[in-house]
């Protein structure tokens, strides 16, 4: 079993509740963390034998284009297709993250975790 993780995916999306959110966007950075079975790659030097994390990146970014009110969705979907493409994927973790919130304070950002596994 092995891990592979993609830190702070910077993206700029148009998620929220509030109809500005939708209108403006915000920024947003995205950490996948994905476990499988990376024995086989360690040993043969194959992409064809791993996770390869430009198709976790390009998967992140076209969920992150669909605009959502919920944080919670967006990373739903993200771990959703995650699974559909990638056979070889045993667990993932999403933390998708609004920089900035538009909340009564002085936030740098909220985020909302999800783990899926098979």
């Amino acid at each position: 079993m092995g891990t592979i993780r993609l830190h702070t995916i910077q993206l700029y999306a148009f998620h929220g509740c509030l109809k500005e959110e939708r209108k403006i966007g915000s920024e947003y950075t995205v950490d996948v963390s994905l476990s499988a079975d990376l024995q086989s790659a360690s040993n043969t030097d194959r992409l064809l034998d791993t996770l390869d994390y430009v198709q976790v990146h390009r998967i992140v970014q076209e969920e992150m284009k669909i605009p959502s009110d919920l944080l919670e969705h967006v990373a739903g979907r993200i771990l959703k297709r995650l699974f559909k493409e990638l056979l070889q994927l045993e667990s993932a973790t999403a933390t998708v993250a609004k920089v900035n919130p538009p909340i009564m304070g002085d936030v740098a950002s909220v985020s909302v975790t999800l783990t899926k596994s098979r």
